[in-house]
């Protein structure tokens, strides 16, 4: 039996085979770690990489080994507490370890296994079993249809697509090509022909011999046919891709007076991990950035993580700039459609009927899917209020979630873009 081992090292000295096989074997734990340490990260720190423990316990291996074979009793020497079949408790208090408990001269113990993830490592695991709900038009990577275009033309074809003028543009060249030595060759004939009947005479031998040669090649030049296979052209026609449908997704943030530092850098890690997950999972898709207070306005990547402008709440603004923008730029025949709002709830109360007014009539019949997080530690604000009535309406396609803290996020995120089952 040949059994290959591969002992390539990766860039820091350690074995990428191993390494791959020890994240397949103990992923849950591995996951389980990279959620506990999401939420202590920053926004422009969750696409790095990250040093995580597994507790010792979790990787330990059950062994196969020799057993001793029959009824064994075994007697320690020293022992006056105990007989032969007593049951001993379990001794009280820590071991030694890392915990809580108070010191103690007895137990023993391991540490934490601690190691590090990659960046690719620590996103894979990070985005896993996530994906946009509702592709119904397309998978997003992009279907590419294809068309036919004009390509020239081609010598081989069906007599349906001849090109008569370019077959005949050639054949002419090709006549050309070939006569143009015969045709050198009877001017020069002619003009012998000319000077033999001028010194021996218009019946002479010389000159009836080269009457002769001017009929042969004469009848050469007529034997060259007027169109041959090889003229023929063919109108060619290849199939080229053209991409048929897309996706675009909506963020839309509000930064009103009332979305205090705290909302503001929730709803900003919210919508990063929605930023890294869509450009890291889906090759073709567009990303429009939406902020308003009283008004709304698109901009920037930048500008929508970083900027400090801020004011009063209408959230309608924020919408009606959304539906305008989809009716300029984004058919819905031909793209998917997807919107992620963050809000606190709290609206000018005359603006939340219209703003559910917008969402049901304009805006949600065009959407693949529609999340809406209100970032609230309170009860739910008008604008949920709101929206809620149109939940059972569009079951499927609008989500509502409430984040209250930090340690939300994440389990929100999963919760609003986890991969439904078949």
């Amino acid at each position: 039996m040949l059994r290959i081992v591969d002992r390539r090292f990766d860039s820091k000295n350690k074995s990428t085979v191993n390494r791959q096989r020890f994240l397949r074997r103990f992923k849950g734990q591995i996951r389980e770690a990279v959620t506990n340490v999401i939420n202590q990260r920053g926004v422009r720190d969750i696409d790095s990489g990250e040093k995580i423990s597994i507790p010792a316990r979790d990787i330990s291996e059950p062994q196969f080994q020799h057993g001793r074979g029959g009824v064994w009793r075994r007697t320690l020497p020293g022992n006056d507490r105990f007989h032969s079949g007593d049951e001993i408790d379990r001794p009280d208090g820590g071991g030694g370890g890392s915990g809580s408990g108070k010191a103690s001269n007895e137990g023993e113990g391991m540490d934490e296994f601690a190691f590090t993830l990659s960046r690719e490592e620590f996103l894979e695991l990070f985005f896993e079993d996530l994906a946009l709900p509702n592709l119904v038009k397309t998978q997003l990577a992009r279907i590419d249809e294809y068309q036919r275009i004009r390509a020239g033309y081609t010598q081989t074809g069906v007599p349906a697509n001849i090109s008569i003028p370019r077959s005949m543009r050639g054949a002419a060249g090709r006549r050309i090509a070939f006569s143009a030595v015969h045709a050198r060759r009877l001017q020069e004939l002619k003009a012998q022909l000319e000077d033999a009947v001028v010194r021996f005479g218009e019946e002479s031998e010389e000159a009836r011999e080269i009457r002769r040669e001017i009929a042969k090649l004469r009848t050469r030049i007529e034997a060259i046919p007027f169109i041959d296979s090889i003229d023929l052209r063919y109108n060619n026609r290849v199939r080229i891709p053209r991409p048929s449908t897309q996706a675009v997704m909506f963020c839309v943030m509000d930064v009103s007076g009332s979305m205090d530092e705290e909302k503001k850098n929730i709803a900003k890690r919210f919508f990063m991990l929605l930023y890294l997950f869509l450009t890291r999972t889906y090759d073709h898709i567009e990303l429009v950035f939406i902020r308003h207070h009283t008004q709304a306005v698109e901009v920037g990547e930048e500008d929508f993580f970083t900027s400090r402008e801020t004011g009063g709440t209408v959230v309608s603004s924020a919408l009606q700039l959304m539906h305008k923008i989809i009716a300029d730029r984004y058919q819905s025949s031909v793209w998917n459609i997807y919107c992620a709002q963050a809000s606190d709830g709290e609206n000018w109360d005359g603006d939340s009927p219209q703003c559910r007014a917008l969402l049901g009539e304009n805006i949600l019949p065009l959407v693949q899917y529609f999340a809406y997080i209100e970032i609230s530690t309170v009860d739910p604000q008008n604008l949920w209020l709101e929206y809620e009535q149109l939940r059972d309406q569009f079951k499927g396609r609008f989500a509502m979630q409430q984040i209250r803290d930090l340690t939300d996020i994440y389990p929100v995120f999963r919760e609003l873009f986890r991969k439904k089952l078949a």
